[in-house]
């Protein structure tokens, strides 16, 4: 393992979990309804636990050369996006306000954090790097379905509301 290559590593992937959750924390504190508030807090959570266990193997690569054994365990299932789309978020989010283009830019940063992980994942030799990268990269994906999920969603209201069907 090339110590200097992976700090820089888990450097930009605790960057890129700190901008989503400064996003994430934006969009809950302009939500206009509670469910809205929620989810977003949701991911507020989820991105500093993700922060949280980056810091912790940082420390641990810079002082002793190697990462921590955790329980990072993936079930390897796929959530279907109508699995996991919650339906009364959706009308509670209008598809022209800030939570709408929040939505849309955390999609960028979600997408970038899968990648970055499962390259990560693939290319590590350290057991306990790969399970930490594959566990996220997993988890991340979930976030990116989801978020997908009510951008389409969204995008769906916005051709009914305004009869932009063909006929």
């Amino acid at each position: 393992m090339n110590q200097s290559n992976t700090l820089q590593i888990l450097k930009k992937a605790f960057f890129m979990e700190q901008q989503g959750k400064n996003l994430y924390e934006t969009a809950r504190d302009k939500a206009g309804s509670e469910e809205v508030k929620v989810f977003f807090q949701e991911l507020v959570q989820d991105e500093q636990e993700h922060m949280d266990i980056l810091e912790k193997q940082l420390k641990a690569i810079m002082e002793t050369g190697n990462f921590i054994a955790g329980d990072y365990k993936t079930d390897d299932t796929d959530e279907a996006a109508s699995d996991i789309l919650d339906n009364v978020l959706i009308d509670k989010i209008n598809a022209a306000s800030f939570e709408a283009t929040a939505i849309t830019a955390a999609i960028s940063f979600e997408d970038k954090a899968v990648k970055l992980y499962a390259r990560r994942a693939k290319e590590a030799d350290d057991t306990n790097e790969k399970k930490i990268y594959k566990w996220l990269s997993a988890w991340e994906r979930t976030h990116l379905k989801k978020l997908m999920a009510i951008q389409d969603a969204l995008m769906e209201k916005v051709w009914n509301d305004n009869d932009f069907w063909p006929l």
